[in-house]
C-alpha cells in the first residue's frame, strides 16, 4: 500500500499510478492488482500534508528486492510512505480477485442454511436481556444513592 500526495494525484491520476506500476517493475516485481483504495484526511501531518491518497497493490516480488524498492519509494515525489505486507499464498487469489473488482463469493461445501426467523428472535432475546441487564443496574444506582443520602443526614434535635 501506497499513501501518495492528494495534490499530485488529483492532477495526473493515470501518471501517478503508472510511476507506481514502474517502481515496482523496475525493482522486478509483478504487478498483480493495483487500484485507489481510499482519499482521505490523515491523522496526523506526513511530510506536511494533512490529506492522502492510498493506492492499494498487490505484486509478487523476490524478499532480497524489498530493500529496493523501499528506497525507490521514499525517493519518489509523489510517495508520502508504503507499506508491503506478506500475505498467505492461499489468500493471493481472492484478495486479488476482490482488488480487481470481482464479486464472486465461493460457497462453503458444508455450510448448513440459517433460517432468518431464528436468528431474529435470537437477537430480539438477546437485546431484551440487555434492557433487563441495564434496568437493573440504573435501580441499583439509585438505590445506592438514595442509601447514601439517607446515611449523611444526621438526625435533628
Amino acid at each position: 500500500m501506497f499513501l501518495l500526495d492528494s495534490n499530485r494525484y488529483a492532477k495526473d491520476p493515470g501518471g501517478v499510478s503508472e510511476k507506481i506500476l514502474k517502481l515496482i517493475q523496475s525493482c522486478g516485481g509483478e504487478l498483480l492488482a493495483s487500484r485507489l483504495w481510499n482519499e482521505q484526511k490523515l491523522a496526523f501531518s506526513v511530510k506536511g500534508h494533512r490529506k492522502g491518497t492510498y493506492w492499494l497493490t498487490y505484486f509478487r516480488m523476490n524478499s532480497s528486492k524489498l530493500t529496493d524498492l523501499d528506497r525507490q519509494s521514499q525517493l519518489n515525489e509523489n510517495v508520502l510512505r508504503s507499506l508491503v505486507l506478506k500475505i498467505d499464498p492461499r489468500l493471493v487469489d481472492a484478495l486479488v480477485e476482490h482488488a480487481t473488482g470481482g464479486d464472486r463469493v465461493e460457497a462453503v461445501e458444508d455450510a448448513t442454511p440459517v433460517d432468518s426467523e431464528v436468528v431474529q428472535q435470537d437477537d430480539k432475546k438477546l437485546e431484551n436481556k440487555d434492557d433487563k441487564k441495564l434496568e437493573n443496574k440504573d435501580d441499583k444506582k439509585l438505590e445506592n444513592k438514595d442509601d447514601k443520602k439517607l446515611e449523611n443526614t444526621t438526625p435533628l434535635p
